[in-house]
C-alpha cells in the first residue's frame, strides 16, 4: 500500500483542486478574462464548437476583449453564442470583429461573487475531505485484514491528513486570489 495508494489519493485531490480552479475562472470580474468564454459553443456546420476554435480571441486593452472568426460568416452565430450565453455581456459586431467591453461590477455584484466564490471553495474542500475520509477507510481496512500493521496505519493516517492540509491550503490560496481579484476595483 503505501506510497501508491498516497498517489491515488493526491491525485484525486489534484483533479478536485484543478476543477475548482476551472469553475472559478468561469466566473467574470471587471478585468478582461479569455477564460469566461471558455463554456461557449458556436453553431459551426451544425456542430456546436468552442469559440476557441472557430475564431482568434485577445485582450487588447485591460478591459476589452476582440473576437475575430476565421471564417466571417459565422460572426453573427458568435454573436448569437455570447448574447444566449449567461456573461453578461453585449457583444459590439463591425463585421469583421467583434469587441466586448466588460463592465465594471457593481459592489453589490462583487459581493454576490465573492458569496459564490466562498460557496465553490467549500464544495471543494467537502470534495477533498472526502477523498480523506475514503483514503482512511481504506488504509483502516487493510489493517483490519492485517495486511499492514497498526503502526503503518497511523503513519499512513497521518501522511493523509499532511496531504489533505496541504490541498485545503492551496484550495485557500486559490480562493483569496480570485476574491482579491473580484474586489479589485
Amino acid at each position: 500500500m503505501g506510497d501508491d495508494a498516497l498517489k491515488e489519493f493526491s491525485d484525486k485531490m489534484t483533479k478536485t483542486l484543478a476543477a475548482i480552479q476551472s469553475d472559478l475562472n468561469k466566473i467574470r470580474t471587471g478585468r478582461a478574462s479569455l477564460a469566461i468564454f471558455d463554456g461557449i459553443r458556436v453553431e459551426y456546420y451544425g456542430t456546436p464548437t468552442p469559440l476557441n476554435q472557430v475564431a482568434t480571441m485577445a485582450i487588447p486593452e485591460s478591459r476589452l476583449v476582440t473576437i475575430k472568426p476565421w471564417d466571417i460568416s459565422i460572426i453573427g452565430e458568435i454573436e448569437k453564442a455570447i448574447l444566449k450565453s449567461e456573461l453578461g455581456v453585449t457583444p459590439i459586431n463591425d463585421g469583421k470583429i467583434i469587441r466586448i467591453t466588460i463592465p465594471k461590477l457593481t459592489e453589490e455584484r462583487r459581493k454576490e461573487l465573492v458569496k459564490l466564490v466562498r460557496k465553490k471553495g467549500e464544495e471543494g474542500k467537502v470534495a477533498i475531505r472526502n477523498i480523506r475520509r475514503e483514503a482512511n477507510d481504506s488504509y483502516r481496512a487493510l489493517e483490519k485484514e492485517k495486511a499492514i500493521s497498526e503502526d503503518e496505519l497511523h503513519k499512513g493516517l497521518e501522511e493523509i491528513q499532511e496531504l489533505t492540509n496541504e490541498f485545503i491550503k492551496k484550495m485557500d490560496e486559490i480562493l483569496e486570489e480570485k476574491e482579491r481579484e473580484i474586489l479589485e476595483v
